[in-house]
């Protein structure tokens, strides 16, 4: 048997590209959008991708399952638990007419992809239709499983959280059934061998959960021992308030994503990478609306940028940040090294981005002699001088953190809007005074400072977040 996780840092989210060796066929699940990276991979070990599932309707990234479903001879497995709201509304919609081959899966239910057995165990709480995947590779002559395909059931260190369905997808008073759900669920890693091990949907970072451990697999018996959400001192109102607990704002672009999980991406055929544009270009496309996302480094872009641009360096999340500012039919505009073209397309078209008019060279940005317009500046200053002489009439504090951190500590008399439900809040923040912004680093500040400018916010950066304000203060 062949197993490969495929990873993305970004979402901190993973695929899994199973074969069976001896067959030739492969089979791929919780598939990205831009498939090619599969298809590719299975070829460099021989293998022939014929199916593809996933564990459930994913909210952190558009699901690639339909892509792979267009590809000749793939069939598709998806689950047939849960409410008819969070069903598949297009396996009848393949591109050429008719349905995509497809089969849906009850609970204890099993198929193969040649000599390896996949045992379907229904496992809701983190959604009502989530599927867990038993592996037993047959071929090596075993007759247990070897692994637990877990989704966002089961994670290292942590459960997926159960309050998604109301926090992002607006489902009102859905979110304490849910995790009631989840603690039933639970138990069924009790019924499982130790030796079994964890192959999760996500690591640290990801936002389907609030204690992700780093380590990308584990066992059954490490997570009974070690996990804290599978406390077996808890009685089922303790495991409902603390999973509910401290679990981080959602991006806004959840459920957008959610609903076209559901409903139908759209289908990509192929990755298309965009033009690069001269100064005529991309001024007029700029003119005409399109808003540029801006990679430089901050430091550069906060001296000169055009006006109504974002700031997402490179090294930054752009799904929390890109994805809470901006509404999927925005046209964009890139400025970006040729070197990063490629991994910035994939990036956007991964939730939903794909409206990318063109792209220019950073050290073009400052010299476009086509623009006449005045150039934007957003003023900093180092949060460790933060109170040292500044001056706060006419001024409020802004802090993008999570509640929960805020909830820690932070300034007296600062407001808390965490940076990705930002959007649907600016209504709380007064558009007459400047705000100071902070976060824990200064990164997330940095990109809402961003946002708020372009916005029409009058806002002055505070670099260095609270772990500068930490030094040498007391708060």
């Amino acid at each position: 048997m062949f197993v490969r996780q495929i990873t993305d840092d970004q979402l901190a989210q993973y695929s899994y590209l199973i074969g069976c060796q001896r067959t030739g066929e492969a089979i791929v699940f919780d598939p990205m959008r831009d498939i090619d990276r599969y298809v590719d991979l299975a070829k460099q070990q021989g293998l022939k991708i014929v199916a593809a599932a996933e564990t459930h309707i994913h909210a952190d990234f558009l699901s690639g399952l339909r892509e792979l479903g267009e590809l000749p001879g793939v069939e598709l497995f998806l689950s047939d638990e849960g409410d008819k709201e969070w069903s598949p509304r297009w396996l009848d919609q393949h591109s050429g007419g008719g349905s995509y081959e497809h089969r849906l899966l009850k609970n204890g239910e099993t198929f193969s992809i040649g000599n390896i057995d996949f045992k379907v165990l229904h496992t809701p709480g983190h959604t009502p239709e989530h599927l867990s995947f038993l592996v037993t590779d047959r071929g090596a002559g075993a007759d247990q499983p070897i692994a637990l395909i877990s989704g966002d059931f089961l994670f290292v260190g942590d459960l997926g959280r159960p309050d998604l369905l109301e926090t992002a997808a607006g489902h009102a008073g859905s979110m304490e059934p849910s995790a009631r759900e989840l603690f039933q669920s639970a138990h069924l890693i009790n019924l499982l061998p130790e030796f079994v091990q964890v192959w999760p949907g996500h690591g640290s970072g990801s936002a389907c959960g609030k204690a992700l451990g780093a380590v990308p697999t584990s066992t059954i018996g490490y997570e009974m021992r070690f996990n804290s959400a599978l406390s077996h001192s808890a009685s089922e109102e303790e495991f409902v308030q603390k999973i509910l607990s401290g679990q981080p704002e959602p991006p806004l672009y959840f459920s957008e994503m959610k609903r076209l999980n559901r409903d139908g991406v759209p289908v990509l055929e192929s990755i298309r990478t965009p033009k690069r544009m001269n100064e005529d270009q991309f001024v007029a496309a700029y003119e005409s609306g399109a808003i540029v996302v801006d990679t430089r480094d901050w430091d550069l872009f906060k001296d000169q940028f055009l006006p109504g641009s974002l700031s997402i360096p490179m090294t930054s999340r752009l799904n929390s940040s890109l994805g809470s500012f901006l509404e999927l039919d925005d046209r964009l505009l890139m400025v970006c090294r040729e070197e990063d073209v490629d991994e910035m397309v994939r990036r956007l078209i991964r939730i939903g981005f794909d409206k990318i008019l063109g792209w220019v060279h950073p050290d073009e940005i400052v010299g476009l002699s086509s623009y006449l317009g005045a150039w934007g500046t957003i003023e900093e200053v180092r949060s460790s001088d933060f109170l040292e002489g500044m001056e706060f009439e006419g001024r409020g504090i802004l802090d993008v953190r999570k509640s929960s951190e805020f909830e820690e500590d932070h300034i007296p008399g600062a407001i808390n809007l965490s940076h990705t439900r930002l959007r649907s809040q600016l209504h709380e923040l007064d558009k007459n005074i400047t705000w100071y912004v902070i976060c824990e680093t200064g990164d997330r500040s940095a990109r809402s400072s961003s946002f708020l400018n372009a916005m029409g916010w009058s806002v002055i950066n505070l670099s260095g977040g609270m772990q500068g304000l930490r030094k040498g203060k007391v708060l």
